[in-house]
């Protein structure tokens, strides 16, 4: 995001002011209200598999404060993704941990992406029905803002499925690995954590992230699209 603006900046081009607060606002929205939202449905289906850590230490909440995490926040404002603090899950509660803590993992990024699909069901609605009049420049920034907001989505649940501790995607991963091979894929965590964001910096993430989210925006605005569609209004 601000990354990319800096960079653009530097290279003397110019900066399309409307189109960074969009950016901001939309940032800002997924701050305040998607990122607790990731958290929850974490937290949420863990309850639901007889995990009540995240409830009992009042962690089971969608109040924004209980959830951002400074650095998460920065990077996200940075780089269009970022983490918010993670709710507490206890897989010994799991009658299957390896299996369930993968489900756990995974509800965060569907919570992206539900919430994206809802950002791009109102910009199909805007297409459909604001037409002549009704398209103005509050209605054409309000667009934009959504547009951010479901791309931020999107690139918030690419990013949490990379299979990296502690990225949701490692979870998932972990669910198809033996106990002696997860128990070494965590043993060296941190490393992978500064091999990641090194990564991050240098771009080298940035081909096959681009791919997915691409990917993953097509599905999700053709989803939208479909019931404007099937009544012929789009």
């Amino acid at each position: 995001m601000f990354f990319s603006v800096i960079r653009t900046i530097m290279a003397g081009q110019p900066v399309d002011l409307w189109q960074v607060t969009a950016q901001v606002l939309a940032i800002v929205f997924v701050i305040l209200c998607i990122l607790p939202l990731h958290e929850y449905a974490h937290g949420w289906v863990a309850g639901k598999l007889g995990d009540p850590t995240a409830r009992l230490e009042r962690r089971l909440t969608l109040n924004p404060l209980a959830s951002v995490d400074p650095v998460g926040t920065v990077w996200l404002f940075l780089f269009g993704f970022g983490w918010a603090k993670p709710v507490p899950v206890d897989p010994r509660y799991f009658k299957k941990p390896k299996r369930d803590m993968a489900i756990v993992a995974l509800a965060g990024p569907v919570s992206n992406l539900l919430a994206g699909l809802a950002g791009a069901v109102v910009m199909q609605a805007m297409r459909a029905f604001l037409t002549g009049g009704g398209v103005n420049a509050v209605t054409q920034f309000i667009y934009a803002v959504l547009n951010f907001y479901v791309l931020v989505n999107i690139g918030l649940a690419a990013f949490n499925l990379l299979p990296i501790p502690p990225l949701d995607g490692s979870r998932i991963l972990g669910a198809f690995l033996s106990d002696r091979a997860l128990a070494t894929y965590y043993r060296y965590q941190n490393i992978f954590v500064m091999v990641m964001f090194m990564l991050l910096i240098s771009g080298v993430f940035s081909m096959p992230l681009a791919l997915v989210e691409n990917a993953m925006s097509q599905a999700l605005f053709w989803l939208a699209g479909l019931p404007f569609r099937l009544f012929g209004v789009l």
